[in-house]
């Protein structure tokens, strides 16, 4: 029987914030900047399946984000002390995944959810790994300094036999331990095995509880929509709306209920004042939603500039 740690609410919050949170801001960002990524002709995808197909790709990204917390909560319950990991190095910044302390050794710790990179990319992990091992050789002469690479699926390990030879290379160069572990090796060797056994157990509860696909109704729930999007530039909600192609292709596959729009428009009458740029938003709002009054109705959109 496990013991817990850490707590699955935890567990659950880290994951949920680190991977939902802000996805429909950074997705309307991402359209209003390259709107022919989604609505261009010469690809083989409606609207819909791109926008589904980034948000897939993003989740997959801010998962390995959620992680490199995780494994610090993990870290910290273990008493490790946790370093700042970020360096500014001759010009250059360095972050680290994981960096702690355990008395006088020094550890860390670069981490990926997977070892199934091309040869072009596997080659950036050893030059990363190596950059970091001199830039903490150097700043920490007193230390004995452990690097480590870990890649959590233990499922996939395609450039194994690569990265061992490498990280030999460099234990032997620099004379610093180095390790390469997958899934629970890494807690075993911290004398913790179990902390891969909680992982387990509580990654597979979580995934029973997300949805099988992406949700880009964000009329779903639109008081979540309006929270996460309404500080979006206000120029790039503009581009979204004025242009019909993006507003009928893209607007309204997001919001096809306007919900969401309505809450925005409320958001924006409220906080217009004088700024010309929010003016034109309501405006095309307005238009776009039929609530266009008839003073609005008398002044052209053009009429409002891009100028605050």
């Amino acid at each position: 029987m496990i013991s817990y740690l850490l707590s699955y609410d935890s567990f659950e919050k880290i994951l949920n914030e680190s991977i939902f949170f802000k996805v429909k801001l950074t997705l309307l960002e991402k359209v209003a900047k390259n709107p022919d990524r989604y609505i261009g002709l010469f690809r083989p995808t409606k609207a819909k399946a791109k926008l589904i197909q980034n948000i897939t790709q993003s989740n997959e990204i801010r998962f390995g984000d959620a992680f490199e917390i995780i494994i610090e909560e993990y870290l910290k319950i273990l008493k490790f002390e946790i370093m700042e990991k970020k360096f500014i190095f001759q010009n250059d910044s360095l972050i680290f995944d994981q960096l702690f302390t355990e008395n006088d050794n020094l550890y860390f710790i670069e981490q990926k959810l997977r070892d199934d990179h091309d040869s072009t990319k596997k080659r950036g992990q050893i030059e990363n790994f190596e950059k970091k091992s001199k830039l903490l050789l150097n700043e920490n002469p007193d230390q004995e300094l452990t690097g480590i690479m870990y890649f959590i699926d233990p499922g996939l390990s395609k450039n194994k036999k690569y990265y061992i030879s490498e990280l030999k290379r460099i234990s032997e160069e620099y004379e610093l331990n180095t390790h390469l572990f997958y899934g629970k090796e890494l807690f075993t060797w911290l004398k913790e095995p179990r902390i891969w056994d909680e992982i387990i157990t509580y990654l597979t509860q979580w995934k029973e509880e997300i949805p099988d696909f992406p949700i880009i109704n964000f009329d779903q729930d639109p008081e979540d929509s309006f929270e996460q999007i309404k500080h979006i530039n206000p120029r790039l909600m503009i581009s979204l709306c004025e242009n019909e192609i993006i507003y009928h292709e893209i607007i309204l596959t997001l919001f096809p209920e306007k919900k969401t729009l309505h809450l925005l428009l409320e958001f924006y009458k409220k906080n217009v004042e004088q700024n010309r740029t929010l003016m034109k938003l309501v405006a095309i709002l307005e238009e776009k939603l039929g609530k266009m009054n008839t003073s609005s109705k008398n002044m052209k959109l053009t009429d409002y500039t891009d100028n605050d």
